[in-house]
This record gives structure tokens, sequence and C-alpha cells, in this order.
């Protein structure tokens, strides 16, 4: 008797190159599911808007992070990706959802409550709203696990609210989703500062490694990251966050575990041989991957296929799901 899979959905914003933070806590553990799961990746280019940006920036990193993805290994022949604007439905569920999510709820976030800090009175309804459509992306296509970070645990517990408050306030219309958090890598921290998330925002650019970056520029960043007072390698966040970063790093880019890499470093005396055998493993993961994206992001007319391939999928999926919502809601309907 065939068994159902289930159906994994994530997105990422098509705001640029993947770092190594997306790689190992993402990516890595999306590629692990493509068999097991009905896996469906999408570019998040509705929710790029919510600050500014520039419309031919937003068109190429679009493509850029499609290409990004399948040398990743996101093969589209064994998942389907596709982009949040080309189909129908997410912005119509989000409508719908937000008459159903108290504002204060919102205003809560602490994505919203972080950014707005920065931009004072001039930050988007948009921004306010965002979860809202996170949880429209994620409910229309009935996933039942989400791949998410540690930091993205409060907008998954939203979209797990309003679901909830939609079947109880009108039918068993939403399957509640559950957050997936790969066991290595799922929280990679800045190389230059070991105590906040790598980011391609980070000023410093020498705290990100990129998918695209150059072997020597691997080698560099990873020689140069801070690490911590004292001598010996072992696990210990609070105390050597530099030296835990880095592990967790290593475990990740070689399918380890952090007991695992912690034992196999711990009798060296000082950190150079150690940083550069995560260099090392570093490079290893990231050069066939870059290699790949150089060839892949050169051909557009398969790119463009393969969104097509993914969007045609994604939206006989929302259509027959907004035609479920619209009827429970009380919409007459065509």
């Amino acid at each position: 008797m065939e068994t159902t899979k289930k159906v994994i959905l994530t997105g990422m914003q098509p705001t640029g190159k993947l770092h190594l933070g997306s790689l190992l806590g993402a990516a890595n553990n999306w590629r692990k599911m493509l068999d097991s799961c009905d896996c469906l990746f999408f570019l998040a280019d509705q929710h790029a808007i919510t600050m500014p940006y520039e419309p031919a920036e937003l068109r190429k990193n679009t493509l850029d992070c499609v290409a990004q993805y399948v040398a990743c290994g996101l093969d589209p022949k064994r998942c389907k990706i596709f982009l949040q604007s080309q189909v129908i439905g997410h912005t119509e569920l989000m409508w719908i959802l937000s008459c159903l999510t108290p504002i204060g709820q919102l205003e809560r976030m602490t994505q919203f409550k972080d950014k707005s800090k920065k931009v004072g009175d001039s930050v988007c309804s948009g921004l306010l709203f965002y979860p809202v459509l996170m949880a429209a992306d994620i409910l229309l296509y009935s996933a039942d696990l989400v791949p998410i970070g540690d930091d993205q645990k409060q907008h998954l517990e939203i979209t797990r609210d309003i679901a909830q408050k939609f079947n109880c306030t009108f039918s068993e219309t939403f399957t509640i989703p559950e957050p997936y958090i790969g066991e290595t890598g799922a929280r990679i921290m800045a190389l230059q500062n070991p105590t906040a998330k790598m980011s391609k925002s980070d000023p410093n650019q020498n705290s990100v490694v990129y998918v695209t970056d150059s072997d020597d520029a691997i080698a560099k960043k990873i020689t140069g990251a801070v690490t911590d007072s004292g001598s010996g390698v072992s696990f210990d966040p609070a105390a050597k966050p530099g030296i835990a970063n880095l592990l967790n790093i290593y475990a990740a880019a070689t399918d380890s575990t952090i007991e695992k890499s912690a034992t196999q470093f711990e009798k060296l005396a000082n950190y150079a041989p150690f940083k550069r055998t995560v260099a090392d493993a570093v490079i290893a993961k990231i050069s066939p991957i870059r290699d790949r994206y150089n060839e892949i992001a050169k051909n557009r007319e398969y790119l463009l296929s393969l969104l097509e391939d993914g969007r045609q999928e994604a939206q006989k999926r929302a259509s027959k799901m907004m035609a479920k919502v619209c009827r429970n809601a009380g919409f007459l309907g065509n």
C-alpha cells in the first residue's frame, strides 16, 4: 500500500547570493528531503518588496537565486520551484486570513518591531502583514512540514494560530504545519561576530561566506574568523562562541555531528590547523556548487522553463485550495 508523502514547503527571498548559513542550515536539509517528501520551493519575491528595492535588481536576483537553488541540489525533476508572484492565490488568501488576525498580534512580532525601529514612521504596512502573507504561502499548499531556523519559529507559530482560528471559525480547511529543523547547521553565525546570525546584510562581508565565493576567498574568511581566548577545541557556545560556530559549520559541511567533530579536534594545541581544516571542508562543499551555478546561470531559457513548470503545478494546488477556502468562508463563487 502506497504511503502519501508529506508535503514540505519552504521559500526564501531573492535578495542576493545564498550564503553558507542558507546552504548548511536550509538547502542542505532540503536536498535530503527530495526522495522522501513532496517538495515545493518558492522564491518569495512578494516578501522582498517590504523594504526599499530596485526592480531591475529584484528580477536579476530572482533568476540568480533559482540557479543557486538548482546548483545546491534542488533537482527540478524531483521537486517544484516557482515564484510566489506568479501564482494566483497567495495575496488573495492573505487578505482573507488578515481579516481573522488581530493587529496587536502582528505588532508584537519580533521582526516587525526590530525593522520598524530602524525606519521609524516610514515603515510600510506590508512589513506588518508579512507574517500573514507567510501564513498564506504555507497554508495554500497544505504543507505538513516547514523547514525553518530557530529564529523563524515565531512566524510558524502565528501561521498555526491563524490556521486553527480559520478552522474553528468556519470548518476544517487547513493542515496545521509543523516545523522542521535540521540536526546540524540550523543556525550558522557570523564569522566576525559569532553571537549574531550570518547574514548577507552584514556590513562586514568577511563575516559571510557565499556559495559564489572563490576558494581563496573562502579560505581567507574562515581562517580569519574570530575565535576565543585560550586553547583547545571544544563545543561550548557560551564560553567559546567562535569555536562552537566553526564546529557547527564543520559538522554540517561534512554531514557529521557536533560530538564527533569536537572529538576529532580535541587534541589540537592551537586553533590554526582546526580553522584550516574547517576551511577545506567548506571549500569542498561549495566548490562544485559554485561551478554548477556558473554553468546554470548562463542558461536563462532553462531557468524560465523550470519556473513555468513549477508555476503550473503550484497553480493547480493553489486554485484547489482557494476554491475550498472561499466556499468555507461564505463566498458565493463562480
